[in-house]
């Protein structure tokens, strides 16, 4: 078993996986070269499949979901994502498990280079959305169970494989975060209905659900050298919470119905109207989150700067926790209400519901 680890853990199996992927280090003499592509066919799809891992996918993805598809699904999406991102952050910076070692392994992602790489979070949030929303679904509308079941399969290894490709993680990381994910869902699954209903039980809700949060941000477990983790994980932390509150906001308005549980919904077709209908809200929706995600982060750093007394601009200073954290927070949870709340009340507004 030991022997095995080792194995699965071993950089040179990462290198052997990218060749045979033909992807290989730059001769010596190229020194303007980091490395060398001979088949673009993997290199794209693998560059494709890492971004399904990353925010780009989650701030699209998960409102599109919300938005066009099915809010009961988005929640239980969210809060499974949020909750398993936080697991395999904080595993990271405890465990401290290095990166497979380059060389001989190729680095395509160095803004993540500094990070630990056991769990592979890539991989436990493709799990982990990919079999929530089959499992959210299948009960809910009628379809292949075995074409989602083989969807989220092809899904999730995808990215997992991804990570392998871009020299990010071991097999051992990958299958790791894997197992994580697999064990939560499985653990968490009886609970999923009970969670639905917790959040109209109290008006504290939605306190607990910023101050637990912001609080697991500010005391997240410390490292030697500065890595990303800590402002990844406040993002996703933010935006779950923010997204909760919509949720939780959101009948008071009447944005959204509460599931039917008598019967399984038949897909409607796509027709062109529809189709037409849904890029519309998307577009309109994802504009409007995206201008407030800006508005806010240069809002929130712009007061912490002048609190703080920091020269604007400041990178360097955007690390410090008590910047970091805080605008972060503000951003991200704005990000989340807006895409729950005030994108749907726009949407009503302009006749898109």
């Amino acid at each position: 078993m030991a022997e095995l680890l080792r194995s699965l853990s071993d950089s040179q199996l990462v290198a052997r996986f990218q060749s045979r992927c033909g992807l290989y280090p730059a001769p010596p003499e190229k020194s303007t070269q980091k490395y060398i592509v001979k088949n673009y066919f993997y290199y794209y799809l693998f560059k494709f499949s890492a971004a399904l891992g990353e925010e780009i996918f989650y701030i699209t993805f998960l409102p599109f979901t919300h938005w066009n598809i099915d809010p009961y699904v988005t929640r239980r999406l969210i809060i499974i994502w949020v909750v398993i991102m936080y697991i395999g952050q904080v595993s990271k910076d405890i465990l401290k498990w290095p990166r497979p070692s380059s060389p001989p392994v190729v680095k395509l992602e160095e803004r993540l280079a500094h990070e630990f790489g056991m769990p592979s979070t890539h991989a436990m949030a493709a799990t982990a959305i990919s079999f929530t929303f089959l499992i959210s679904t299948m009960n809910r509308y009628k379809y292949s169970f075995a074409l989602g079941l083989m969807l989220a399969v092809l899904f999730s290894t995808m990215v997992s494989l991804s990570r392998i490709y871009t020299g990010m993680h071991t097999v051992l990381d990958v299958i790791g975060g894997i197992l994580i994910s697999g064990l939560f869902i499985a653990v968490s699954y009886p609970a999923w209905d009970f969670i639905d209903h917790l959040e109209s039980a109290s008006l504290l809700f939605p306190i607990c659900i910023l101050v637990v949060p912001f609080f697991l941000c500010y005391n997240y477990p410390v490292s030697d050298n500065y890595t990303p983790t800590r402002a990844d994980t406040t993002t996703i932390l933010a935006a779950g919470a923010g997204g909760t509150i919509g949720f939780w906001v959101s009948p008071f308005f009447k944005l959204v119905s509460e599931p039917t549980e008598s019967a399984i919904q038949s897909i409607p077709p796509l027709t062109t109207k529809m189709l037409g209908l849904g890029l519309t809200k998307f577009m309109v929706g994802i504009v409007v989150v995206f201008l407030v995600r800006q508005l806010m982060q240069n809002l929130s750093l712009q007061v912490l700067y002048s609190w703080f007394k920091v020269v604007t601009r400041n990178k360097e200073a955007r690390r410090r926790l008590e910047i970091e954290v805080p605008y972060k927070f503000v951003t991200y949870s704005s990000v989340g209400i807006c895409a729950t709340v005030f994108v749907p009340m726009l949407h009503q507004f302009l006749g898109l519901l």
